[in-house]
């Protein structure tokens, strides 16, 4: 596998030192047809169904998914979390880091091929500049015009349905935060909050620019993934490759010469791998961090090698050890690492999340005085904060143990609304006659058709006097 490094449209001064510092030109991608494209076309329709659809989800009446941040909760169907489920989100955050760096291992950059936001939208930003200005020549031919009616049409059309697809992307993306239907109507009369304008203003032109303007610059520049990839990397990690001993020397020629008498190689020097590289790179010059491993060029030369009746291949999914002539290992020891932890951390969060209790209890002291006397008692007062943290109602029994002298002085049955709390003043008391220590530890419980489902420690103090 080759690992060249080309110098390309560097300026070359009198003293034969390249200037490092060039503009970027624009690229003028090619679309092809092949497997590895319809993969990216399937996968990127899913991914938008998945995106614009869930939000307009209802469950029990609201919102199946939002992230209602005043409230400071989560809700995804049938499940609420709140700022002590934190852990969830941290949970999450790492399994999809692990996530990446097992696809990562095993096939390189797919990810950001085929999934990443970034590259599904510029593809989608692509297929419409393609529709207004035409195909790759006839955009070149475009950009080389003078300023004309037909330019400012087809430019003005294509800027606009930008800006729609962003504007959409940025109402559903808000709409996560801000219940969409809520919002789309707020919107449209004026009553929306300046904030909700700002953030669907903000984002529409953050995927119009990103999208549509900065494109590649993203990946190449922005994107820190492609920096630290290497680290992830193994001789049997799956990269785009170009076949150098097959491919090479290059040369044009006709269908079915016999280039071979020639010195040629496979490959014809079409370009084609270059037109249809969303980074603009050519795979032929080694593996490179602009390369994002869409398989683009693949499906390219795949359909190259067609015309021409040369077998598949030249360029391809492959691994170094691979292109040296050893076994690919899919089972090592790191991608069983990053498996393992995966799996681990998949399990233990889906069963901590179904073993997820209904309720969540804050039980605090009176910050006042200690205890109290009062009719031959002994008496603790706490402050019992119980939130209902599912979608529907629940009826609760609350009751203190560690002791079988104590007992509560308030009402022990509640019934909470959905997604509500309740404070309550619980008196603990204690007969005089039968305090025998300084202090009791107890626990206070909440209780669901006779099942203690949570419960938490406190302390009862006394006026004991030895």
């Amino acid at each position: 596998m080759s690992n060249k490094i080309p110098i390309k449209n560097l300026t070359q001064d009198s003293n034969g030192e390249y200037d490092l510092y060039v503009s970027s030109e624009k690229i003028h991608i090619r679309r092809i047809k092949g497997l590895f494209r319809n993969l990216r076309f399937f996968g990127g329709i899913f991914l938008f169904a998945v995106f614009f659809g869930f939000v307009w989800l209802n469950y029990n009446g609201a919102q199946a998914i939002v992230w209602d941040i005043p409230k400071r909760e989560f809700s995804i169907f049938w499940i609420t979390f709140g700022p002590k489920d934190l852990i969830y989100l941290a949970s999450a955050l790492i399994i999809s880091a692990f996530g990446l760096f097992f696809i990562t291992a095993v096939a390189g950059r797919v990810w950001c091929g085929y999934t990443c936001p970034q590259s599904v939208f510029t593809w989608v930003f692509m297929y419409i500049e393609e529709k207004c200005e035409g195909k790759r020549n006839a955009r070149i031919k475009l950009d080389n015009e003078d300023h004309s009616y037909n330019r400012f049409i087809r430019r003005t059309l294509k800027h606009i349905l930008w800006l729609v697809v962003g504007f959409i992307t940025a109402l559903t993306f808000v709409g996560y935060f801000s219940p969409i239907r809520e919002l789309f109507l707020s919107l449209l009369d004026g009553s929306a909050h300046y904030w909700e304008y700002f953030w669907v203003g903000f984002f529409t032109l953050a995927t119009y620019g990103n999208a549509g303007w900065l494109r590649e610059q993203v990946c190449i520049y922005m994107c820190p993934y492609s920096r630290f990839q290497a680290v992830m990397f193994d001789e049997n990690t799956l990269v785009i490759a170009y076949d150098e001993k097959r491919g090479e020397n290059r040369g044009s020629r006709k269908k079915g010469a016999d280039y071979k008498k020639e010195g040629l190689g496979d490959c014809i020097d079409c370009d084609l791998c270059v037109h249809v590289c969303p980074t603009g790179i050519d795979i032929r010059d080694g593996l490179q961090i602009e390369c994002i491993g869409c398989a683009a060029c693949v499906d390219a030369c795949d359909s190259v090698m067609d015309q021409m009746g040369y077998d598949r291949g030249l360029v391809k999914y492959t691994s170094e050890n691979a292109e040296k002539g050893k076994k690919f290992t899919l089972i090592r020891p790191r991608v069983v690492f990053y498996a393992a932890v995966l799996i681990f951390m998949t399990t233990a969060m889906v069963w901590s999340i179904s073993n997820r209790s209904n309720v969540d209890i804050e039980v605090t002291r009176d910050r006042g005085d200690l205890y109290n006397v009062e009719d031959d008692k002994i008496i603790n007062s706490y402050r019992f904060k119980l939130t209902n943290t599912t979608q529907e109602t629940q009826k609760y029994t609350i009751k203190v143990v560690g002791n079988p002298n104590v007992s509560l002085d308030v009402k022990t049955n509640w019934e909470l609304n959905a997604l509500t709390n309740i404070k309550i003043d619980v008196f603990v008391s204690m007969p005089l006659d039968k305090v025998d220590a300084f202090n009791y530890e107890l626990q206070l419980e909440v209780l669901q058709d006779g099942k203690v489902i949570e419960s938490e420690k406190t302390t009862f103090i006394t006026n004991w006097n030895p």
